[in-house]
């Protein structure tokens, strides 16, 4: 049964499809599997088995009946910030311990209607707010490429659980480069779509205006399948964009002849390490032998993407999270003490140091006298940078860069250090501040340890993106030192 667990999804799909295999029989051995190596990897917070088997009679019922769909009766697992109707939705707070919505958010909506399986709810940084999967209220999750490290934040679970081939696919969101970084520590696949294009209603908000959602897989092509599913115009939601969408399968295509390829200069300077950069520089070098065209660019607002990031997020993160009082839903503690005592009770018992930090510097920033100072100087920061985004566009079709300074670092090893952390994704954040569409796919190993390579389109150009990432991964296939294992990743060998 390990062969099928090794498959993608685009494979198991069409194993489901020919009748080898039935959506009941797979799940239960994703969930055999899940029993195994979830104790070591702790990728979940909250399984789901019981509804897994009723989705995946519901799954196989459809197959019989002769439907066809690239998701049907396939296991996939879910962000914990991602609304699902009757399901624990905790945002690995203790504030949302307890909460469980009324209702699926959209992307969760239009999962069910293709017919994929819950497997269950995957642990993440509080809020979406950290770099290591450490700063959940409940454990951290483990890197199982390497136990003792991190798989990366804060969608660590949703990237851990493609990794360990506990879901063949999973949703995470990205708001400064939480889906693609861990797919780069983890060895797997991440897409943050552009903003707009997949709908955020039903997410849990962090900062509105970098919120992103989309799909951790094992392959471009897996990629492809969940956002085809997951992308659209939503009423729900104001900010989705209501632009045609295409099969983004057919950007699955070898050929990327005359394709510009843009190395920003800074992405190679900002404290990456110097294997990581000589191993992206050679994944580049390959996309350059079959035929793209390279240049280096510059975009010097990137340098100061970290700073702008953080006033804007924590900003963004002082507004949303105010909701979280006791009054309403989630965690009560002092009730006793009167309404402003219980505010007060309430939110010191339920945030965690990392989600309490954030919305203490979000809530300075936008003060009366500071305003102006940081928040407003940071939102012309981002303009800045968005417009020399849109001038380097005019000359390449895409951008190529590492996904990450370096490879996983240790558990623990940045806790006490939130300076180091956070530039863990100073390559990721640009991307974020500008709304664009960004992948990373792996391209080798430092130390045994996967490295990513970021492929940065314009704005609703996940085709070219698609596109070049599907060209590199068929590159890599052929090359022994970066081919990835089809089997488990080592550690669960």
């Amino acid at each position: 049964m390990n062969e099928l667990l090794s498959l993608s999804l685009a494979e198991i799909s069409q194993k489901l499809q020919n009748r080898e295999i039935s959506a009941v029989e797979l799940t239960e051995a994703v969930l055999t599997h899940i029993s195994v190596a979830e104790p070591q990897v702790q990728a979940f917070i909250t399984p789901t088995p019981e509804l897994a088997l009723e989705m995946a009679r519901q799954a196989q019922a459809r197959l019989d009946s002769g439907e066809r769909s690239p998701l049907l009766g396939v296991p996939i697992a879910l962000k914990d910030n991602l609304c699902t109707a009757g399901v624990r939705t905790t945002c690995a707070s203790r504030i949302l311990h307890n909460f469980v919505p009324p209702y699926d958010a959209t992307v969760v909506k239009r999962l069910r209607e293709a017919g994929a399986v819950f497997v269950g709810k995957l642990n993440m940084d509080e809020f979406a707010m950290g770099s290591s999967t450490e700063f959940s209220a409940f454990h951290p999750t483990r890197n199982p490429w390497d136990l003792e490290r991190v798989p990366g934040g804060s969608s660590g679970g949703s990237a851990a659980a493609v990794a360990a081939h506990m879901a063949y696919a999973t949703l995470g969101s990205d708001t400064g480069g939480s889906i693609r970084q861990p797919a780069a520590f983890c060895g797997v696949v991440g897409l943050k779509p552009t903003y707009g294009r997949v709908s955020r209603y039903g997410l849990v908000a962090y900062a509105s205006s970098l919120d992103q959602i989309g799909p951790i897989t094992k392959t471009v092509e897996d990629c492809a399948i969940m956002l085809n599913a997951i992308a659209g115009k939503d009423p729900h939601d104001a900010t989705s964009v209501n632009l045609h969408t295409p099969d983004f399968r057919d950007a699955l295509i070898e050929d990327i002849k005359g394709i510009r390829l843009g190395v920003p200069r800074e992405f190679f300077a900002q404290g990456v390490q110097p294997e990581v950069a000589e191993t992206v520089r050679k994944a580049i070098g390959l996309l350059e032998s079959v035929g793209a065209e390279v240049q280096e660019v510059s975009l010097p607002m990137a340098e100061q993407s970290l700073a702008i990031y953080y006033i804007l997020a924590p900003a963004e993160c002082s507004s949303n999270l105010a909701r979280y009082d006791g009054v309403r839903y989630g965690l009560r503690v002092g009730a006793e003490k009167g309404h402003i005592g219980m505010m007060e009770a309430t939110r010191a018992a339920g945030f965690g140091k990392e989600v309490t930090q954030r919305i203490i510097i979000g809530t300075y920033a936008l003060s009366s006298g500071y305003y102006d100072a940081f928040y407003l100087k940071a939102q012309k920061g981002r303009t800045l940078l968005r417009q020399q985004f849109d001038e380097v566009f005019r000359q390449v079709d895409a951008l190529v860069c590492p996904t990450t300074p370096t490879p996983a670092f240790k558990l623990g090893e940045l806790v006490d250090d939130p300076l180091a952390m956070k530039l863990a994704d100073v390559l990721t954040i640009p991307v974020n501040l500008a709304g664009l569409p960004g992948l990373s796919v792996p391209c080798g190993f430092v130390n045994d340890l996967p490295v990513g390579l970021q492929i940065i389109g314009k704005p609703f150009d996940e085709l070219t993106v698609l596109r070049v990432g599907y060209a590199w991964e068929q590159l890599a296939c052929l090359q022994d030192e970066l081919r990835m294992p089809r089997g488990l990743a080592k550690v669960l060998a």
